[in-house]
């Protein structure tokens, strides 16, 4: 295994998100981040590259203070360890082109602002409505998603919800008849998600390993019961006359991104 390091004076998100940017380039199986957030000392900083030499690692850093930049610098030279720079070259090249500085604030992309406390507002709304819990939420919702169990409900609606977007959605099962609200709401608030059977049964023969083979059903992976399943969803979407996206094989990233257009194009119907 081999590892990357994401060093930061705050939470080390950015840093992160490029970090696995970069590694989705890779076998990830042989790859893995490690996250050190909130650094504030010269000895933190010390004891994180020395680990980083132990494990041959590379480290991708977002430090903003130069005292700390510095001893950074310092020490994975003499360790001989490689660092990257994530916001450094971006401030530089800003400061340097307008001839303007940095205020070289810490965590200043999460100040508490209004988009932030929005954001915050919507994962709380997707963790409350995710599911079908609470059938009201389907109505406050900007976005409602259907799908069979694992055709990654959930993951998106969780992304969208970090992109501001009030997001319920609702498993769909055979035996379980959707709500009514549901067929009362504007189709183009609704998208369903299908997935092509054989992945799905990948999906869900990997989940009876890790929670064992009786926690979700005798029938959860069983080819017909996934054909009754997606033919259900199916004659739901046609019902509802609502968008449908296959998600075989794509990431949540790539899933929501399309939600976003179709969200986007909607709004300006």
């Amino acid at each position: 295994m081999y590892y990357v390091y994401i060093v930061s004076d705050s939470i080390g998100e950015t840093a992160e998100i490029v970090a696995k940017a970069v590694l989705s380039q890779f076998d990830n199986s042989t790859l893995e981040t490690r996250r050190f957030h909130k650094v504030d000392g010269a000895d933190r900083i010390t004891e994180i590259v020395k680990e980083a030499a132990a494990e041959n690692a590379v480290i991708f850093y977002t430090l903003v203070t130069p005292e700390l930049k510095h001893v950074l610098w310092t020490e994975t030279a003499a360790e001989d360890v490689p660092a990257v720079d994530i916001l450094g070259p971006c401030i530089d090249a800003i400061a340097n082109r307008f001839r303007i500085g940095s205020n070289q604030e810490v965590g200043k992309l999460r100040q508490l602002d209004e988009d932030y406390f929005h954001r915050v507002a919507a994962v709380e709304f997707a963790v409350q409505y995710d599911d079908g819990k609470d059938p009201r939420g389907f109505q406050k919702a900007d976005l409602v998603i259907l799908g069979v169990s694992r055709s990654s409900k959930t993951p998106v609606s969780m992304y969208l919800a970090n992109h501001n977007l009030l997001v319920a959605n609702l498993p769909l099962v055979p035996e379980v008849p959707i709500p009514e609200i549901i067929y009362q709401l504007p189709r183009k608030k609704i998208i369903g998600l299908t997935i092509r059977p054989q992945v799905l049964n990948e999906i869900r023969s990997e989940r009876l390993k890790v929670m064992g083979a009786g926690a979700c059903g005798v029938n959860y992976a069983e080819p017909n019961r996934l054909l009754e399943e997606l033919d259900y969803a199916a004659k739901i979407y046609r019902r509802l006359g609502c968008r449908v996206l296959d998600v075989s094989n794509k990431a949540v990233e790539e899933t929501a991104a399309n939600i976003l257009e179709i969200y986007k194009e909607a709004l300006h119907e």
